[in-house]
């Protein structure tokens, strides 16, 4: 998945909650229309097939409700714009903001996805800095693929609090993970988002649809399969191959560990031998040697790639299984429509 480097942290512009401190996590997450018009347009204007658009999000706390009123892109710069300072741009619109009396608190921030690929290493490295930073932060992930199929696509994730403590403490060895308990279905917690808009807007709406000259409107009720099952596959497939590179890498550091032990043992077992023939001839035992430097332990391959590729293998079966029993139910439909003509 192509996605940008890892978003700077979020200044220092004040908690974004009404009360003075928020213990109790975020709840619900309320979106005005306009912003997710916003995060749609910037897709449409920047995002081409797997490229990836990012860009901030604004609001309050009131409460356990994160309120998101506001939001602004992320510009797409290359590496050549060596001189393009992300954060100083990100102060710079807040400060614009402020100057016109529009929500300027940092809450969050927003990125697209393509067919579900969002469960990354960049991913959790940018949350995790908002989250750090500003406790009721949450990404916002737009799947611009099924929204053009009818449905908006728009889930609000945070990581959750065991996923939290093991990245402050960088520890990602099997024995940490282990140790914490945490696995890849204990990673992000999916917040219920609700889109909220004002009376007025709601009312052209509906007058908007009124006015719609769409001439089609049966398109859900198409069979014909489209291509998103297939791609979802092949990704899928992709994330199976790197799932299976890494279970090979872990046993062939539990190989080398079940070696050197064996090795150890054998080492220790023909010393003890040796010293117990010299205490009969009435010589002095060896001198005494540092085990743990004869018999460095192999490094353990890092285990968080492995829970994110599990992720975002039970993220693509699940897109899968959506899409499945969508066209199955269609079928069924069908045939029982052909059955009683």
């Amino acid at each position: 998945m192509a996605s940008r480097k890892e978003s700077g942290l979020p200044p220092n512009a004040g908690m974004a909650s009404t009360s003075g401190t928020l213990d109790s996590p975020v709840k619900q997450i309320q979106i005005e229309g306009l912003v997710v018009l916003k995060i749609i347009k910037h897709y449409q204007e920047e995002g081409q097939g797997s490229e990836v658009v990012q860009g901030v999000l604004l609001g309050l706390v009131v409460d356990d409700r994160l309120e998101i009123t506001n939001c602004f892109p992320f510009p797409q710069h290359t590496e050549d714009d060596a001189d393009f300072d992300e954060v100083q741009y990100q102060m710079e619109m807040m400060r614009s903001l402020r100057h016109v009396n529009i929500d300027h608190l940092h809450v969050g921030w927003y990125q697209s996805t393509y067919y579900g690929s969002f469960v990354s290493r960049a991913l959790l490295d940018s949350q995790f800095s908002y989250q750090h930073a500003i406790e009721e932060s949450v990404v916002l992930i737009y799947d611009p693929i099924k929204t053009a199929q009818g449905s908006l696509s728009l889930k609000a994730y945070r990581l959750t609090p065991k996923l939290m403590e093991i990245c402050k403490e960088k520890d990602f060895t099997p024995e940490g993970l282990k140790k914490a308990n945490i696995g890849f279905e204990h990673m992000f917690e999916e917040v219920p988002i609700v889109i909220k808009n004002s009376h007025l807007i709601s009312v052209l709406m509906w007058e908007l649809e009124d006015k719609s000259t769409v001439a089609d409107k049966h398109e859900l009720l198409n069979l014909s399969s489209s291509n998103h099952l297939e791609k979802s596959l092949q990704l899928l497939m992709d994330r199976v191959d790197d799932m299976s590179q890494e279970i090979v890498k872990y046993n062939t550091y539990s190989r080398n560990l079940s070696k050197q032990q064996q090795q150890k043992h054998q080492y220790l077992q023909r010393r003890q031998q040796e010293n117990t023939q010299r205490q009969s001839r009435g010589e002095p035992p060896l001198p005494e040697e540092d085990i743990s430097k004869m018999f460095k332990p192999p490094q353990a391959p890092p285990r968080m790639d492995t829970l994110l590729i599990a992720g975002q293998i039970n993220n693509y079966c699940q897109n899968v299984k959506e899409f499945t029993s969508q066209n199955l139910g269609k079928l069924f439909m069908a045939e029982a429509l052909q059955g009683h003509n």
